[in-house]
């Protein structure tokens, strides 16, 4: 049986995988400054999050890691919700740090330097093509850039597709 530190890590983001932003114009941006808006302030985005949604994380048998503008929030306001632990947060670099190549996701560069060559997932609404190259020519290990239809957030497809890849990469 291998260890928490050495199974896959499995990068998270809240909004369009955990929180869906249907269909209605503007959502994503309203999505976009929940963190700012708790629990307790009635945000009416946590309504759509699934409770079993973090059984199925769970199941994946992968090391979680939050990484998503809700910071620690997500182990106070989503997880709860969910039914996760508290999981590390990944923290971001100063925004105006520079260095991030033209089209690359600000989340990429941070997530390739924590996963430090273990194989990883990362579960986001915002990946690119540019993030795949970047992260293929950067990272030594096996990576799984897993793109979420945010309008639906994380789907029995979605979960099927990082089950298999899980297996392929870290049999059980």
């Amino acid at each position: 049986m291998t260890s928490a530190s050495e199974r896959p890590l499995l990068f998270l983001d809240v909004d369009g995988p955990l929180i869906p932003f249907g269909s209605s114009a503007g959502q994503k941006e309203v999505a976009a400054a929940s963190p700012s808006t708790t629990a307790e302030e009635g945000n009416p985005l946590l309504a759509r999050l699934d409770p079993g949604t973090g059984v199925r994380l769970i199941a994946l048998r992968c090391r979680l890691v939050w990484a998503t503008t809700w910071m620690e929030e997500a182990n106070e306001v989503v997880a709860p919700r969910i039914g996760l632990p508290k999981l590390p947060v990944l923290e971001w670099p100063d925004a105006d740090a520079g260095g991030t190549p033209q089209g690359l996701h600000w989340k990429t560069r941070p997530m390739v330097e924590w996963a430090a060559g273990r194989p990883f997932i990362w579960v986001d609404d915002e990946i690119s093509a540019m993030d795949r190259l970047w992260v293929d020519a950067s990272h030594p290990g096996p990576s799984l850039l897993h793109h979420v239809e945010p309008a639906k957030g994380l789907s029995a497809t979605d979960f099927r597709a990082l089950a298999a890849w899980l297996d392929a990469v870290a049999p059980r």
